[in-house]
């Protein structure tokens, strides 16, 4: 009989106790013990079960669930016996940064204060035991609301003391979503102050406490050492590229099978296009397992993972890159793959100034799957990846990012393309400079911009657009090799009944070009000279439907003239 398929429910003992769908994840407890480590800093894509994992480790451990190991019975964990010898011996400190998603250093703050307050109500029975003295008392009183930014980054650490005093063992610390503070920092502009809190917090918690017996924490991307974890060397890091734990965050194809035989689903294939990508390690072919599960629910494809997030910091790296960040940017929406120099430590600080960090963020974020890794001999920790987008559900997330730029003028964007593809000059002339003016500075708002970028963030954004738009009509084919040189766009018709549209973009140059009608007539004398039509012609398009556009830009204006 199947599972009932539970969305959303990451208690552990809920979903043992209802007999919910579950994979069996608990050998990572084995593993994770058995190999010893002090602290262990997770990071995998959001929604692969890091909440559920830590949820389960809190319910084996902590000594709250003394002797209440049934849950476990079934499990692949209570076939070990030495394991089920330390079930609920450890206190355990359990806390989540998920929710801290403010929009300024205070309000954050005042959330990571409640999210202490709380752990320290959890275990407010240490309190007025004998454990305890009265300085450790006034202490534990002053951890509240109004407490100083001294005594937050301390509370953790005092907390362990407390509960060792009590327990008389040392304690196990869990941190989910250690990174979320850190990028609606970022995002929002107090990543120095966050950062030095955050710091201070982890030095005093995970590096100078001698109450600790081990700790875990979680998250989307692995943050440098030298932003938050600069005093930390008893940290052990496990990104997508680790072989440690490579199976245990998400679901394998194995295990996706034998889910969809036991809900009696057949489409395998489908469900592979679509959520299947992700390697870590060694481990190739893992699902995504929350789009998995509510496949399993709903019975049918959808875009279920990438619609549970706003892909705020991601849309921002992409919409502000330079120009040849959107050109690699347009090579993956065509399903090219990406050969680029990454490092997996994300420094925020420096997420704009160098071109490779917006790969490692979205590498990490599970957007960006490796398809071949080139090590360095000389040069160990400079690796040549070559990356390319994980799944259909992805590039169908990507797709709605790309129009979500231009959600501000979507009427004028639109009938801009429908103009392109009718042949009204008139109107294209209307709507593009609607368009620009709008969305000109979008696309160049980063802390390098320049009046002299603007007009190439502007245009490959703008392509960027017409080749979502557009995706299942034309192939659309930029920067390319063609005759005699390089053409900016071509619009080749997967329909041969329908027009070739090739695209020339220039600045007007008010030394050289008296007015924009000369820039235009520049353009369009490049379009015949540099034979941009060759590819559309052997591509049997005849001459005379191809269609042939000069664009000149000068600052927000545009004029669009036809050969």
């Amino acid at each position: 009989m199947a599972r009932t398929v539970a969305i959303g429910v990451q208690d552990f003992e809920t979903i043992i106790a209802n007999d919910y769908f579950y994979t069996d994840k608990t050998k990572f407890i084995k593993e994770w013990w058995g190999n010893g480590d002090s602290v262990t800093l997770i990071t995998r894509p959001r929604r692969f079960g890091k909440t559920l994992t830590m949820n389960m480790l809190e319910r084996f451990f902590s000594i709250k669930y003394a002797g209440q190991g049934e849950l476990f019975e079934n499990l692949a964990i209570w076939k070990e016996p030495e394991y089920r010898e330390i079930q609920g011996t450890y206190p355990v400190i359990s806390l989540t940064f998920a929710t801290v998603k403010q929009n300024s250093y205070e309000d954050v703050k005042q959330m990571i204060w409640q999210i202490i307050v709380d752990v320290y109500q959890s275990h407010y029975y240490v309190r007025d035991s004998e454990a305890l003295t009265e300085t450790d008392r006034e202490y534990f009183d002053r951890v509240s609301w109004d407490m100083s930014e001294g005594d937050a980054a301390y509370a953790l650490h005092k907390l362990s003391q407390f509960l060792y005093q009590y327990y008389g063992k040392k304690v196990i610390i869990l941190l989910d979503e250690y990174d979320t503070p850190m990028q609606e920092a970022y995002v929002n502009g107090f990543w120095n102050q966050m950062a030095g809190f955050i710091r201070n917090l982890f030095n005093a918690t995970f590096k100078t406490n001698p109450y600790l017996e081990r700790s875990i924490m979680t998250g989307i991307t692995r943050i440098s050492k030298e932003s938050i974890f600069s005093d930390l060397n008893n940290l052990e890091v496990i990104t997508g590229t680790s072989n440690k734990y490579a199976d245990i965050f998400g679901f394998t194809e194995e295990e996706v099978f034998a889910a969809m035989d036991e809900q009696g689903l057949t489409e395998k294939e489908k469900v592979k296009q679509w959520y299947d990508g992700f390697i870590f390690g060694k481990v190739t072919d893992i699902y995504n397992p929350w789009s998995i599960i509510n496949y399993l629910d709903k019975g049918h494809v959808g875009t279920y993972w990438a619609n549970t997030s706003s892909n705020g910091l991601v849309s921002l790296l992409l919409q502000r890159a330079d120009a040849n960040t959107k050109k690699q940017f347009e090579r993956l929406l065509q399903g090219e793959a990406l050969e680029v120099e990454i490092d997996e430590e994300i420094v925020f600080g420096r997420l704009e100034r160098e071109p490779g960090a917006v790969w490692s963020l979205l590498l990490a974020s599970g957007y960006l799957k490796i398809l071949g890794v080139e090590r360095s001999e000389t040069l160990p920790e400079q690796t040549r990846y070559s990356l390319g987008l994980t799944n259909m559900e992805v590039v169908i997330m990507f797709g709605k990012l790309v129009r979500g730029w231009f959600a501000e003028v979507q009427y004028d964007y639109n009938s801009f393309v429908q103009a392109l593809l009718t042949g009204d000059i008139d109107a294209m002339n209307d709507y593009m400079n609607e368009v620009a003016m709008e969305i000109f500075s979008s696309f160049d708002v980063g802390k390098r911009a320049s009046g002299k970028s603007q007009p190439e963030r502007f245009y490959h954004g703008f392509v960027l657009g017409l080749m979502v738009e557009l995706q299942g009509e034309y192939r659309l084919k930029s920067n390319r090799e063609s005759g005699l040189g390089r053409y900016d766009v071509v619009l080749e018709p997967i329909d041969a009944a329908k027009d070739g549209i090739i695209m020339e973009f220039k600045v007007r140059r008010p030394r050289t070009e008296e007015s924009l009608e000369h820039t235009v007539a520049a353009a369009l004398q490049q379009i015949e000279e540099k034979h941009y039509d060759k590819e559309l012609l052997s591509g049997g398009i005849p001459a005379e439907r191809i269609r042939k556009y000069g664009f000149a830009f000068e600052g927000k204006t545009v004029l669009i003239g036809e050969a």
